[in-house]
């Protein structure tokens, strides 16, 4: 059975079985209707995904793993605020007068600092710390810019992403197996997160780039930990997800990408290859809260 649906369903029995709720308290979301918007969460969720045994896909819904990717790629490879360059719609109710969600996300990215070996964005840095300083506790990125934030359609919720490599155990002469090279490893954080529609998404997301960043660096995919300080689950939510934590679970799909890409910026939707995906039917119609 797939790891991740086992710690998708443990973590949302956790929440509603010992969460905190926020009816009675202000909120800031809403429904479509007016209605305020209340959760039941869980503070400090970690959830750890080992990329070497599975690719973290749900099997109790289907994840739309190319979309997610694109999305992915629209922030870290094209730094894009636009919405017009994003394939999906996810962003439209956020987008502005001229079509963008702000200095937010992509844009952040993209925007160029003076780092030790020169002038660089923050993926261009990550790029180039992966292949010069492999062992630095520096590779990471972070888009929560306070000094923009009133200029953002959206506050980031995924907001930092920290890197680390480690060594790989085995390769050959030892007879323990794995192949003894560099091993990638990253940690997301997420201020917040509504579990029902955006978690497997982002892990997905997260772990694909890893698999993306490892492969133009000649490592091998390692550890993805999620770290979410608000893990939360919606009062419309509370019925679907707990006849979706009920469903029969399958084994976690195949996940490969296109071996010749050796360029991180090369890489498109195309080069993923997803097999044997078992999956439970799509819940349609999820009600999101503004």
């Amino acid at each position: 059975m797939s790891k991740a649906d086992v710690l998708f369903v443990n973590m949302c029995r956790d929440i509603l079985d010992n969460g905190f709720s926020s009816e009675g308290q202000t909120v800031r979301a809403k429904w479509e209707d007016g209605t305020p918007a209340h959760t039941i969460k869980q503070f400090g969720v970690v959830n750890r995904y080992d990329l070497q045994e599975e690719f973290p896909a749900l099997t109790l819904r289907p994840t739309y793993i190319k979309s997610a990717v694109d999305e992915m790629l629209w922030i870290w490879q094209k730094k894009s605020n636009k919405v017009s360059e994003l394939k999906s719609n996810i962003w439209d109710e956020w987008a502005d007068e001229e079509g963008t969600i702000g200095k937010a996300y992509g844009y952040q990215l993209g925007v160029k600092y003076k780092f030790g070996q020169g002038e660089m964005d923050q993926v261009d840095n990550v790029l180039w710390q992966l292949k010069n300083t492999p062992y630095s506790r520096r590779i990471m990125t972070n888009i929560y810019n306070f000094a923009d934030l009133s200029e953002m359609g959206l506050e980031p919720c995924a907001y930092s992403m920290t890197f680390n490599v480690t060594r790989e155990e085995g390769g050959g002469a030892d007879g323990k197996g794995g192949s003894g090279k560099f091993k990638l490893n990253g940690i997301l954080n997420q201020r917040s997160q509504d579990i029902l529609a955006a978690n497997n998404w982002n892990v997905v997301q997260y772990a694909v780039l890893i698999y993306m960043m490892a492969q133009v660096n000649d490592m091998v995919p390692g550890e993805l930990v999620h770290v979410i300080s608000d893990a939360h689950i919606y009062d419309r939510h509370v019925d679907i997800v707990k006849e979706m934590i009920e469903r029969p679970q399958f084994p976690a799909p195949k996940f490969t990408l296109n071996p010749e890409v050796k360029n991180f910026y090369d890489f498109t939707t195309s080069d993923i290859k997803i097999e044997n995906y078992q999956k439970n039917p799509q819940i349609t119609d999820i009600p999101i809260a503004v």
